[in-house]
């Protein structure tokens, strides 16, 4: 476990648009994760927690301040920190699970494993992991078009948690989905942080994710607004 903060977001802004038409995401946002937490980035629609969360993960550049992971400037070096971030890093759930039509559940996760490189034993081991740890492992052979989305969302789900990532941006990856799934994909990934070591930092307004997190950072007009570490039973 690393000591202090894995990930520090120091004065992010961001703006988008020009003159009468501007409108700022954020300002000048300011916090520190460690490592093996779940975080919750909450707000409304329009504030900010989808923009933060882009910042944080190397996938959108803001206007101002710095994001620091692992002790390195994300956005420095003109980008290539960040692409370098995301590629050795960085895993991602989205709300759509972005597989693809044509391969099985279990192809979905063996195949981006062995393009990172992983040796072809290892990565048939842990595509039955992974899909096992999500409870579709009676589904390998099925395609995305015979799985309902819940199914879909947890096979996106098995293809990143494969790739053992040091951090996981979620854009809300349960906001789709029914009670039970939403409540499996928040146990995932409570599990995740807490046996892999991940640091996960999720956006997202479902408060049922709320009991599963370490902390929970409110946003509001782009500004964060109050920050609660979540008590456990």
């Amino acid at each position: 476990m690393t000591e202090g903060p894995i990930l520090s977001a120091k004065a992010i802004s961001k703006s988008f648009g020009r003159g009468a038409s501007k409108v700022h995401a954020l300002h000048d946002v300011s916090f520190s994760v460690e490592q093996g937490s779940l975080t919750l980035l909450k707000g409304a629609s329009g504030s900010g927690k989808s923009c933060l969360l882009a910042a944080l993960s190397g996938l959108q550049r803001p206007e101002g301040g710095v994001v620091i992971a692992k002790g390195t400037d994300v956005w420095g070096r003109g980008g290539r920190s960040a692409e370098r971030f995301r590629r050795q890093y960085c895993g991602y759930v989205f709300q759509t699970p972005g597989l693809f039509p044509s391969l099985t559940a279990w192809q979905q996760v063996f195949v981006p494993l062995r393009l990172l490189g992983v040796p072809a034993g290892d990565a048939k081991a842990r595509a039955s992991q992974y899909l096992d740890l999500v409870g579709l492992l009676d589904r390998a052979q099925s395609k995305p078009s015979q799985l309902s989305g819940g199914q879909n969302q947890r096979v996106a789900i098995a293809r990143m948690l494969a790739k053992r990532p040091a951090f996981i941006f979620c854009d809300e990856p349960t906001s789709a989905l029914d009670g039970r799934n939403a409540v499996m994909v928040a146990r995932l990934l409570s599990e995740a942080a807490k046996q892999q070591g991940a640091t996960i930092l999720c956006a997202t307004h479902d408060d049922r994710l709320v009991p599963f997190a370490s902390r929970v950072i409110e946003l509001e007009d782009g500004r964060l607004v109050s920050d609660t570490a979540e008590p456990k039973p």
